[in-house]
């Protein structure tokens, strides 16, 4: 029964408290630790990313405004900005990046059985992409980007049931992104889609091999050789074309030796002719256009991220710090995505962090705070037009 807790109390609950603090154990996290333990350190950034705080600085000026409450947020005492900016430069960022994953584990099969619009696929479906956060080469000189600028990338690999990151990698901005393919233990019968920057023939030919199914757009120099032709007169009016095609550069064909399937659909709302290469040929070819349409599922995802979780502005320049903050960021996304299956709640997660990041600081019961109002109390209001999360 909720006592009168302050909603930031209750989000915090959604952290498994007891593996955090094996993990911690784990990487020594609390050494030496003095003013600021980990578990302290986390709260800390859980309560910037939350309230929408921009800075060190306004975490720590707004704990300190509210020190008399801080024991009943569940943070000890607050500390100064020097010792939490300290902790985000020292403490192991392995720490926070573990908890992700294992967040990752527990949340992705919450939302397992959730409907891809237009799509009828029973089979996993994940989306994988890349953004790019700017930042001073002359503060962080270890994040180089391009023309001698500074950037840090986050590449991800996206459940599109859910739109849950399966796998985040933290880069420099000069990584490309076809690297991310080494790092994924491909898995049978599932779907992968990307865009032309992740088309490497090496990896998709593993990809094929451990039975996993790809959908990607081909590069403008890549040269097929038609095979057959499927599908006949039976194709929908979107799909122009549908092909059994071989590679004809000898070089490319001994990076991928096997055929491949051509479909080049019509999209109505440009008007343009977008072609898909995919080792799949079972599916109707509307299936694939649909497939990859939702490849722009990961793109929303970013745009909230950097919408609603502070990373436009970096807690800090150094590698470790700035993989603390980044992990910690997409931690709050799953703690906000686990608290909407725990309530059921009908709000979708961008309006669950508005909701939470105005009302942190008061005492209302979450399960309340994330119920709908009855029909009858909007009955005289517009009702809302659904956002692309309003399926989570």
């Amino acid at each position: 029964m909720n006592l009168g807790r302050y909603v930031f109390a209750q989000v915090v609950d959604f952290v498994p408290r007891y593996l955090f603090n094996k993990i911690v154990s784990k990487y020594k996290g609390d050494f030496h630790a003095k003013e600021l333990n980990s578990y302290s350190q986390l709260l800390h950034l859980l309560f910037g990313q939350l309230t929408g705080c921009s800075s060190l600085h306004e975490i720590c000026l707004c704990l300190l405004a509210h020190s008399d409450i801080l024991y009943h947020l569940g943070i000890r005492k607050t500390v100064r900005i020097s010792s939490l900016a300290r902790a985000n430069e020292k403490r192991d960022y392995h720490i926070f990046e573990e908890l992700g994953l294992n967040l990752i584990q527990s949340v992705r099969p919450l939302y397992a059985k959730t409907a891809i619009t237009d799509v009828c696929v029973d089979n996993v479906l994940y989306a994988l992409d890349s953004t790019t956060i700017s930042t001073s080469i002359k503060l962080a000189a270890w994040a180089l980007g391009k023309y001698s600028k500074g950037a840090v990338k986050m590449h991800a690999l996206l459940d599109l049931r859910g739109s849950i990151p399966a796998q985040i990698h933290i880069s420099d901005g000069k990584w490309h992104d076809s690297n991310m393919l080494e790092l994924i233990t491909y898995e049978p019968e599932a779907i992968y889609t990307a865009d032309k920057a992740y088309v490497d023939l090496e990896q998709m030919w593993r990809m094929n091999l451990a039975g996993a199914f790809f959908v990607m757009r081909p590069k403008n120099n890549m040269k097929f050789e038609v095979v057959r032709v499927l599908n006949g007169d039976d194709k929908p009016s979107t799909i122009r074309s549908d092909y059994i095609v071989r590679l004809v550069v000898p070089k490319s064909r001994k990076l991928y030796p096997g055929e491949l399937r051509l479909v080049k659909a019509l999209d109505p709302d440009s008007g343009e002719i977008i072609t898909f290469v995919t080792n799949n040929f079972d599916f109707p070819a509307i299936e694939i256009a649909n497939i990859y349409r939702h490849r722009w599922d990961i793109e929303v995802f970013f745009k909230w991220i950097k919408q609603n979780i502070c990373i436009k502005r970096l807690w800090g320049y150094s590698e470790n710090a700035v993989k603390t903050h980044l992990w910690v960021a997409v931690c709050a996304y799953l703690l906000l995505a686990k608290i909407k299956h725990a309530y059921d709640s009908s709000y979708s997660v961008t309006e669950i962090a508005s909701l939470i990041r105005l009302s942190a600081l008061e005492k209302v019961p979450l399960r309340k705070l994330l119920s709908k109002p009855s029909e009858s109390i909007n009955s005289n209001q517009n009702v809302k037009e659904p956002t692309l999360f309003d399926s989570l």
